[in-house]
């Protein structure tokens, strides 16, 4: 006889609230509110007749029943995930789906991307913009780029593009009553930050600029927006010379001074373990590799 499954939708909700211990980052990867979350996983315990989770003053905790339930669901939705990919790869759907943040899709894979189509016709690209980090196992996402030091549990990493910066602005800066022929001449134009002023603190002392507040300006948390910014003459932006070499290259921005702050930060591909075995997530690691060497980045 066939035995009676929990409710799937309480199964899902009950998943991501032990894998995040948060319903509210549950609710958000499920995209419902947190009190559908608390809901479903409430008719749960209701139809299993014991209690999921300990709740606490701003925290959650795995009750034992709960610590016994979680590894079991998890791994049957990651075996449902798994299966789905391959029957869409064996199959003649051969879409591969892309997560990259705004600032790498507006400024370096948009400019290559016609050469992957031109080169791939059969496979069904879909880039998916986003500042926040992709679970591979989780969001139906095949690959990745992320920003940062490469240090990601549970992923294959391959550096791309290390991340230095520089200021950049429009070349109509470089005229007018205050020209920019030296650090200190920043202090008679707009700075433009992104996210904070750590930035610009940290260059102007790499520069040992006086005279100059780096706490000025505006703070924008988009940096595809700063950056047009500064293009438009609107101030002057730290830039990324790895991902600005076509506005630089085409005159819409210019690097007034021969300073750069080096970091350890960069642009790096992320895939689950195994993922490279799938050819479409293969040519497509394969491609970015190429274009990144033929640049000699």
């Amino acid at each position: 006889m066939q035995k009676k499954l929990p409710p799937l939708n309480a199964l899902r909700a009950f998943e991501a609230g032990a894998r995040h211990l948060s319903f509210t980052k549950a609710a958000e990867e499920l995209h419902v509110t947190q009190a559908a979350v608390s809901h479903q996983v409430k008719a749960l315990e209701a139809h299993l007749g014991y209690s999921l989770f300990k709740r606490m003053t701003r925290k959650l905790a795995l009750t034992e029943e709960g610590r016994v339930l979680f590894p079991v669901v998890n791994e049957a939705f990651l075996r449902i995930a798994d299966a789905a990919d391959d029957l869409r790869d064996s199959g003649e759907c051969r879409t591969l789906t892309v997560s990259v943040t705004p600032a790498f899709g507006a400024k370096w894979l948009v400019y290559r991307l016609p050469k992957f189509w031109q080169k791939h016709p059969e496979i069904d690209l879909r880039v998916h913009h986003s500042i926040q980090c992709s679970d591979l196992r989780h969001d139906d996402v095949d690959i990745a780029v992320r920003f940062g030091a490469g240090a990601w549990d549970g992923v294959e990493t391959e550096f791309m593009l290390r991340v230095d910066y520089t200021p950049m602005c429009s070349p109509a800066l470089l005229k007018g009553p205050h020209p920019l022929k030296q650090p200190e001449d920043l202090c008679h134009h707009t700075l433009l930050h992104e996210d904070d002023y750590d930035g610009w603190t940290q260059w102007l002392a790499v520069a040992g600029a006086s005279g100059v507040n780096p706490r000025r300006g505006p703070i924008m948390d988009d940096w595809t927006v700063l950056t047009q910014t500064a293009i438009d003459g609107g101030g002057v932006a730290l830039g990324k010379p790895s991902m600005l070499a076509r506005d630089l290259a085409e005159g819409r921005l210019v690097a007034p001074f021969d300073i750069t702050m080096l970091t350890e930060l960069g642009y790096h591909l992320v895939y689950l373990p195994g993922a490279l075995d799938r050819e479409k997530v293969r040519v497509f690691r394969e491609f970015i590799m190429e274009e990144i060497g033929a640049e000699g980045a």
